[in-house]
C-alpha cells in the first residue's frame, strides 16, 4: 500500500472540518465607480436631454387635447365607421397622454438627475431631528432632480400633470346626466316584438332553433331606430334551446320558455361585457372579460366569477306564423349590478 498521507480529505485542506474554527470573511467590495453619462459631461448634451424631457411632456398634452376632440367633437350618427374613428381617437389620446408623461419622467431620471450610489447608515429615530431629516431628504430631493433651475421641464410636466387628470373628470361629470338607473329598467321589446337575427334583422322562427344552437337576437325595428347603439347595448339577447326536462323552471316563469327555448340578456352583470360564450355540453355561458359564468339549466344562475346577479330572462312565445316574439320586456334592469336595482 502507498502513502496516502498527502491526499486524504483529512489533510489536502479542500474538506471543512469540524475542527477548523477560523473562517475568513467576505470583504466588502465597496460601490462601483461612478461611470459619468454624456449629460453629465457635455452641457449641449444636457440641453438636448432636457429639450426631449419636455418634447415628450408636450406629447403628453397633445394626447389629453386629441382625447377631448374625440369625446366632444365627434358625433355618434349611429354608424359603425364613426364609432370605430371616435374609439381611436379616444384610445391614441389617451396612450399618448399616459406614455408621453411615463416615458418623458423615466428619461428625466435617466439622464438628468443624479445617478451616484449611497450607502446610508440607519439611525435611531427621533421625533425633532425625523422631521428635520425628512425636511432636508425633500429640499434634497428637489435640489438633485433639477425642478427648480429646469422651468421648461418644470412647466412642461405641470401642464401635462393637469391635463391627463381632466379625461377621468369629464367622463364622470358626463355620465351623471344619464346616470338614471331607471333608464336600464326597459328596453325595446315588447309584447309581440320578434326575435330577430343580429346584425340582419331577420326574425327567428322556433323550428330554426335546435337543441345546442346559439343565436345573437335583438329586437326587430332595431337597426331603423334612431338611437340604433345605446337601444342595442341594452335589448341584445342570446337565444338557446335546450331540453325541456334540463330546465329548473322558478315558479311563475314556467311560461316564459317556448319548448326549451330560452332567451337570456347579453349583457353581463358585473361590468357589462358582453357574455358571448355558450358552452353546450355543460350549457354553461362566460363572460371573457372576468370570466362570470352562468348556468343556462339553473337561469342562468352565477356559478364562477365576480358577477352577482342572474342575467335577467326574456319571456318569449310564438306568433300564428311561427316566429318567436317576446311576450314582454325585461321584468328586471339588465347590465351591471347596482344597488338600485331591487
Amino acid at each position: 500500500m502507498g502513502d496516502h498521507s498527502h491526499g486524504s480529505p483529512s489533510t489536502s485542506g479542500t474538506v471543512a472540518t469540524a475542527g477548523q474554527s477560523d473562517v475568513e470573511k467576505f470583504q466588502d467590495p465597496g460601490l462601483p465607480p461612478h461611470r459619468p453619462r454624456r449629460a453629465d459631461k457635455d452641457p449641449r448634451a444636457e440641453k438636448r436631454a432636457e429639450r426631449q424631457v419636455a418634447i415628450l411632456f408636450v406629447i403628453s398634452i397633445i394626447g389629453t387635447v386629441l382625447f377631448f376632440v374625440g369625446y366632444f367633437g365627434i358625433r355618434l350618427d349611429d354608424t359603425i365607421a364613426t364609432l370605430r374613428f371616435q374609439n381611436f381617437t379616444l384610445g391614441m389620446g389617451t396612450a399618448f397622454a399616459m406614455l408621453g408623461i411615463g416615458v418623458g419622467i423615466v428619461h428625466w431620471a435617466k439622464t438628468l438627475m443624479p445617478d451616484h450610489e449611497i450607502v446610508e447608515e440607519r439611525h435611531e429615530v427621533r421625533t425633532e431631528e425625523d422631521r428635520r431629516d425628512a425636511e432636508q431628504i425633500i429640499g434634497q430631493v428637489l435640489d438633485e432632480s433639477g425642478i427648480s433651475r429646469r422651468p421648461l421641464i418644470r412647466n412642461t410636466l405641470i401642464g401635462a400633470g393637469v391635463l391627463a387628470i381632466l379625461p377621468a373628470i369629464g367622463i364622470f361629470r358626463d355620465l351623471s346626466k344619464d346616470l338614471n338607473p331607471e333608464v336600464l329598467r326597459h328596453t325595446m321589446w315588447d309584447a309581440g316584438v320578434r326575435l330577430t337575427r343580429d346584425p340582419s334583422g331577420t326574425p327567428i322562427k322556433a323550428s330554426d332553433v335546435t337543441i345546442g344552437s346559439a343565436f345573437h337576437v335583438i329586437p326587430e325595428g332595431l337597426n331603423e331606430a334612431e338611437h340604433k347603439l345605446e337601444e342595442k347595448a341594452k335589448a341584445v339577447v342570446l337565444l338557446m334551446r335546450l331540453n325541456p326536462d334540463e330546465l329548473n323552471v322558478s315558479p311563475g316563469r314556467e311560461d316564459w320558455n317556448y319548448n326549451g327555448i330560452v332567451a337570456y340578456s347579453k349583457i353581463c352583470t358585473h361590468v357589462g361585457c358582453p357574455v358571448a360564450l355558450y358552452e353546450q355540453h355543460t350549457h354553461h355561458l362566460l363572460c371573457p372579460c372576468h370570466q362570470s359564468t352562468f348556468d343556462l339549466t339553473q337561469e342562468c344562475k352565477v356559478i364562477f366569477g365576480p358577477a352577482a346577479h342572474a342575467l335577467p330572462q326574456l319571456p318569449i312565445s310564438v306568433d300564428d306564423e311561427g316566429y318567436l316574439v317576446a311576450t314582454s320586456d325585461f321584468h328586471e334592469p339588465v347590465g351591471p349590478s347596482y344597488w338600485e336595482r331591487g
